[in-house]
């Protein structure tokens, strides 16, 4: 295999408000991932906790490289040899009655790399179900675009709602961003209409690979989350993908395909950023 080909995994969970069994979860998805070949394995959004009310994130909220859930996603990195991509955790936020939703990245010495802090918070109404959602109420949001290089190529970080927001993904690519890692967990409504063609347009406009990890599932606060974790190609084609309920996907990123795509249809070449 050469070295711009490597395995990467994308991992579904159905988190619940136990912290204990959902660590017990994430680190057997971990392991299967590990075992399967994956150098690089991407958490859903709040992989540790989904709780009765959003409020309940805020005791389990931790400063910056301090507390049980790094510690964990650093323990899992080096136990299992492997690149983590830590979902999100909720850290110290500067309001103190909000956290940050962080998506922070560990190397497979369990080393962190990279953080970066959800900047699109999801305050929507859904009338067809009655739900009603205002992330902005518990998170502060982020303002950093975060790259980081990685032996699976430039990764460009974004979380779940950040999906529908393409100018976003446009400034990761002039950052470099080879490869998208998306942890998410869309609802069961917004994810049936859209999940699918978002992940694949940032593929498409973007000529990068996308590894979406999602929650797919029943959650004791009644939300239901789409799943459909899935990763996709330069080229938009789905390479692999979970349904529903808790599993994990791998397969291999070809970056010499990635590189020829980019060579012969030049699309970001073709960019006409001076149109007004």
């Amino acid at each position: 295999m050469s070295q711009n080909r490597s395995k990467i995994a994308a991992i579904q969970m159905a988190t619940s408000p136990n912290v204990s069994a959902n660590l017990l979860e994430a680190e057997r998805l971990i392991a299967e991932a590990a075992e399967s070949g994956a150098g690089l394995v991407v958490l859903p959004e709040n992989f540790a906790f989904m709780g009765e009310h959003d409020r309940d994130m805020c005791t389990l909220a931790e400063a910056q490289g301090d507390g049980p859930l790094q510690e964990f996603l650093s323990q899992m990195a080096s136990r299992y040899g492997v690149w983590i991509v830590g979902g999100t955790i909720p850290m110290r936020a500067e309001v103190a009655s909000k956290v940050r939703a962080a998506c922070i990245v560990f190397n497979s010495a369990g080393q962190q790399v990279a953080r970066y802090d959800k900047i699109h918070l999801f305050d929507v109404d859904l009338l067809e179900a009655d739900e009603h959602y205002q992330e902005s109420a518990t998170i502060e949001a982020g303002e950093r675009a975060v790259v980081v290089d990685s032996p699976f190529g430039r990764l460009g970080v974004a979380v779940c709602y950040d999906l529908r927001f393409p100018e976003l993904f446009r400034r990761l690519l002039e950052l470099g961003a080879e490869v998208f890692v998306i942890p998410s967990a869309f609802t069961a409504i917004t994810g049936k209409a859209h999940w699918q063609t978002l992940v694949r347009a940032r593929a498409i406009e973007n000529l990068a690979f996308v590894v979406a990890a999602a929650q797919g599932g029943y959650h004791v606060n009644g939300r239901e989350t789409h799943g459909h974790s899935m990763i996709v190609d330069p080229w938009g084609t789905i390479l692999a993908q979970v349904p529903r309920g808790t599993g994990s996907v791998s397969c291999v990123l070809d970056r010499d395909y990635q590189d020829t795509i980019r060579r012969s249809f030049p699309t970001i070449k073709h960019r006409r950023d001076e149109i007004v």
